[in-house]
């Protein structure tokens, strides 16, 4: 996908949640750090511009959420979670980049109900490439991208990437090197 093809992308789905949500006042995005937060912030402000609303944007890092913490490092760091409203009782919508076996977003579920009970949560994704492991599935899809286990989306925002795009590559298998003696 292209920049423009992206943007265009976001107002599609920034109409779908706007059509799909009964109450805009309880309505709020939290973005699974670190690509899920530009896309978080980027819908709220085309719904400001769209409505005239502004919805709150909160931050998730699930990094002490995953199960697979032991693989993620040694000593995995405290990751942020700044949610500056109550969830309780709200209409969150979560966003990532990318959903592809679950995990992700089950360890964003845990970190969200820390914070309190939401009324709902959904899921909205840029790219949906399947493979699920959990019983998991978004609401709101940007593009769904058939993956063969060997590819992986590679998602580069302009705030953390300094482009825009959105690619599908080939994995690269890291080559054991041989150790001198």
């Amino acid at each position: 996908m292209s920049a423009s093809e992206i943007d265009r992308t976001l107002v599609r789905l920034a109409h779908e949640v706007l059509e799909k949500t009964n109450d805009l006042d309880r309505l709020a995005f939290v973005g699974i750090k670190r690509r899920g937060v530009p896309l978080a912030e980027r819908l709220a402000a085309k719904i400001d511009s769209l409505e005239g609303l502004k919805i709150p944007v909160g931050i998730l890092d699930i990094n002490l959420y995953r199960d697979d913490l032991s693989t993620v490092g040694e000593r995995p760091i405290l990751g942020s979670k700044q949610i500056d409203f109550p969830v309780i009782g709200k209409d969150v919508v979560l966003i990532d980049d990318v959903l592809y076996t679950g995990r992700t977003v089950r360890s964003a579920l845990d970190a969200l109900f820390d914070h309190g009970r939401p009324a709902r949560v959904q899921l909205l994704v840029l790219i949906d490439r399947g493979h699920r492991e959990l019983p998991i599935e978004a609401r709101y899809i940007g593009r769904m991208v058939q993956t063969s286990s060997s590819e992986i989306i590679e998602v580069k925002f302009q705030e953390i990437d300094g482009q825009e795009k959105v690619m599908l590559v080939e994995r690269v298998e890291e080559l054991a090197t041989p150790s001198v003696s």
